[in-house]
């Protein structure tokens, strides 16, 4: 689809008779490395010259990159104007440091990161990318989806990727709790530390500070523990949020005004973290729901969708797509 799209010249089009204003562009990992055979978290990452390249294409095309701040400020304006793109980055991971500032710095472009605190605290659980780790150095795992252990082979890259879409689906279907606790008993059974994981991939507190003190980037809450709030009781939900903001507050002296929810799909956050977001004072909440930004997203700033800069899509010419506000917000209809 993105092929016959950038051939068709389309997106240009789209973005001068739409009503999107504009896109806010979801990113996680950056990455020099090509992923291996076996890395189903491969979508999260992208490329530094990738990246370098959509900022600069996107200046390109007339797309101006704006803070979110300002984002919010185009959307309540009665005139359209350029279109523009927010660059944001989730989960404070370690190479966001190396890799992503720079460009981010040489090229001019703000961006907001959503912070995860007990992460940054060194005590969180980075667990998708836990299990991709266990079983790409395991020969064959252990499981137990009914309650009976079943050995499952994991010789073959098809066999780890079954093997890992089975572990991922189990624990997502979970409670957080049962999933914190499964997790666990997944890294002690195959001896990995998921503190140490956790220590070796996510910024502790004073590598996060160069983005607490540079001008370009507004911090953003992503709760405490990276739970999927829509799985918590109301209280615990709560509690996630206005504590992630608290302690931001407490590290950097300003409390971060937008939120993003973890996993951030329908089955994560929905109506209830939305208004839990209004009521705890953030002025915006981002989803993963795919689509564009139109005006009438000023009446729903806690439910905003993004644009996922996916990493198994790093091809200069897609950009454009990517750019193309219109295009997500029917993919998003489509997929409900």
């Amino acid at each position: 689809m993105f092929e016959a799209l950038w051939l068709s010249r389309l997106p240009g089009l789209l973005r001068q008779l739409s009503a999107s204003r504009g896109v806010i562009f979801t990113m996680h990992r950056v990455l020099p490395e090509a992923p291996a055979a076996f890395s189903p978290n491969a979508i999260l990452q992208v490329r530094p010259d990738f990246l370098e390249y959509v900022i600069e294409r996107l200046g390109e095309i007339g797309v101006d990159i704006v803070s979110l701040d300002e984002a919010i400020e185009r959307l309540a304006a009665p005139e359209k104007g350029r279109p523009f793109a927010v660059l944001t980055f989730d989960d404070a991971y370690k190479d966001n440091l190396h890799y992503a500032l720079p460009i981010l710095r040489s090229l001019g472009a703000p961006f907001t990161l959503y912070v995860p605190t007990a992460l940054v605290d060194g005590v969180g659980e980075v667990w998708w990318q836990a299990i991709e780790d266990i079983i790409a150095r395991q020969d064959a795992i252990a499981l137990n989806p009914g309650g009976e252990t079943d050995y499952v082979d994991t010789r073959t890259v098809a066999q780890k990727q079954a093997a890992y879409d089975t572990v991922y689906w189990q624990m997502r279907k979970m409670p957080e709790a049962e999933r914190v606790a499964l997790m666990r008993s997944f890294a002690s059974a195959y001896g990995y530390s998921l503190e140490a994981q956790c220590r070796g991939l996510v910024m502790d507190w004073q590598e996060l500070k160069a983005f607490a003190d540079e001008p370009l980037c507004t911090i953003g809450a992503h709760t405490v523990h990276h739970y999927e709030l829509a799985k918590l009781p109301v209280d615990q939900a709560r509690s996630e949020m206005a504590q992630s903001a608290d302690v931001l507050f407490a590290q950097f002296g300003k409390r971060p005004v937008h939120i993003s929810y973890p996993i951030g799909g329908a089955a994560s956050a929905g109506e209830r973290e939305f208004v839990l977001a209004r009521e705890l004072g953030f002025k915006s909440g981002v989803t993963t729901r795919p689509g564009g930004l139109y005006p009438h997203h000023v009446q729903s700033l806690h439910a905003l969708p993004r644009v996922s800069l996916n990493g198994y899509f790093q091809s200069r010419r897609y950009v454009d797509v990517f750019a193309t506000g219109a295009v997500f917000s029917v993919m998003g209809k489509l997929t409900g």
